[in-house]
């Protein structure tokens, strides 16, 4: 079993954040596969039982290359129907829209017919896991506890 992290990242925070959440499911003995927006594969998304996609605050929303991926995947959305989707954010200013850009991401996860889940109470309990700027290590920790429970629930559902 697989779960995919997929991200865009032009300075490295978010590539930063990604591996972070590769740990967390990695520690729960899942598969993390990690993939940038340029890498990523349909068969990527086909083979994995849940996705965790990522990317820098771009106007509110996510940014131009994660969207692309969704737009040009949408032929196999139907075959997305029914695994884990998970989003996370990178931002430059406290107030900077990663909330809103979390929410882009789960949109097109909604339309590909995906069970969404936010991070743990252990962590903020909220939408996903963000951050300002690097990720510190209370991001990164957060960011752990986001790729373990996306794995445990993909566990459940498909283990």
């Amino acid at each position: 079993m697989q779960v995919l992290i997929l991200y865009y990242s032009k300075g490295g925070n978010t590539k930063q954040l990604a591996e972070a959440i590769a740990e967390g499911v990695e520690s729960e003995g899942v598969k993390a596969v990690l993939r940038s927006t340029t890498e990523v594969t349909k068969d990527d998304f086909l083979n994995s039982a849940g996705i965790i996609a990522g990317s820098p605050v771009y106007f509110g929303v996510m940014a131009y290359d994660l969207k692309r991926v969704f737009d040009e995947f949408v032929g196999i959305r139907r075959k997305m129907e029914g695994k884990v989707g998970a989003a996370f954010a990178t931002g430059g200013h406290q107030t900077g829209g990663k909330e809103t850009t979390i929410f882009s991401i789960l949109q097109c996860m909604l339309i590909y017919g995906m069970i969404i889940v936010g991070d743990p109470m252990s962590a903020s309990g909220h939408y996903g896991v963000a951050c300002v700027g690097a990720p510190d290590s209370h991001a990164k920790e957060d960011g752990f506890k986001l790729g373990a429970r996306v794995a445990q629930l993909c566990k459940k559902l498909f283990g």
